[in-house]
């Protein structure tokens, strides 16, 4: 059905004539008269009928001027919604890693809150590969993802990224252990830990393994970087912590060189979905200044967090 007919049945049963219609339409009364019978051929019942020189809605066209209502008040939904000028309402689906969440997304929340009170979230954790396949199959609005310098991500072509921060990541290792050792040479016969449901923290290891000779023993698989401090400390093995994250008593952080390990936060999104008003109003809070990335600011104390 052609919702400007339908405007015009719905016109038809406030106004109560043809003509009062067409005045406040801006037609004439043969054109609005027109329209209705062609929406009476698109429903396939009569929509109206003759009372003295006037005409009135059969049954059938009041119980259809009822639905013009939600249908009409649907349509102007769905084009304020799409409009790229509208103000900002609606739900957003965001998901990612526990990291990015906690650094990129809670610290805006209530400013969002407070500015777009029609914009509600929906947020989940998941890794980076988890999210692209989520955000290809429109699943999710945007996602919080992550990759290293030795083990780029590849989000796809139906996809694209704007980088958020970038931090330096080391080893991580008991503080007894640590001494005045700077490479991770020295700890070839440990065990590692890496990340459970991604590959780069795997591929990063092994790649900063294979230039230092030696073969990682791989053992645990962690997503929770307290809890990677906790195995640390535990005696369970070594793992790549960020440089610059406050940590646990107990938890030494090495710098590595020649390579360093460069962690970036990426706010990934479906190709073309940027402008719609919720989500572009999130990314415009996200953006950084066109120049270096910034170090993400930890939300956590700089003194040692209780154990």
């Amino acid at each position: 059905m052609d919702t400007r007919r339908l405007e015009l049945l719905l016109a038809l049963s406030r106004l109560g004539s043809m003509r009062a219609v067409a005045e406040a339409h801006h037609l004439t009364t043969s054109t609005v008269s027109q329209q209705i019978a062609a929406l009476a051929r698109e429903t396939g019942a009569p929509l109206i009928e003759p009372e003295g020189r006037r005409v009135r809605l059969t049954p059938a066209g009041r119980r259809l001027a009822d639905h013009a209502v939600t249908i009409l008040a649907a349509v102007d939904a769905a084009r304020l919604d799409l409009d790229p000028e509208a103000e900002p309402a609606g739900t957003v689906r965001i998901g990612g890693f526990a990291t990015g969440i906690r650094v990129s997304l809670l610290p805006i929340v209530a400013e969002l809150f407070t500015r777009y009170p029609d914009v509600d979230f929906v947020i989940s954790e998941y890794e980076p590969i988890e999210a692209f396949a989520l955000l290809t199959a429109d699943d999710l609005d945007l996602a919080l993802a992550y990759d290293y310098n030795l083990a780029p991500a590849s989000p796809g072509a139906a996809l694209e990224a704007m980088p958020l921060w970038s931090t330096g990541w080391g080893l991580g290792v008991p503080t007894e252990a640590a001494g005045d050792t700077t490479g991770i040479a020295a700890f070839a016969d440990a065990t590692w830990i890496v990340n459970s449901r991604n590959t780069a923290d795997e591929t990063a290891v092994r790649t900063l393994a294979s230039l230092a000779g030696i073969t990682p023993r791989i053992a645990h698989q962690i997503d929770s970087l307290d809890l990677v401090e906790d195995l640390i400390v535990a005696g369970f093995g070594v793992g790549l912590l960020p440089l610059d994250r406050p940590t646990g008593a107990g938890v030494t952080v090495l710098p590595l060189t020649d390579p360093e390990v460069i962690l970036t936060a990426y706010a990934v999104t479906r190709r073309g979905r940027s402008d719609w008003p919720p989500l572009r109003a999130i990314l415009d809070r996200m953006r950084t200044p066109a120049g270096e990335l910034p170090r993400p600011r930890w939300p956590r104390p700089e003194a040692a967090r209780p154990r």
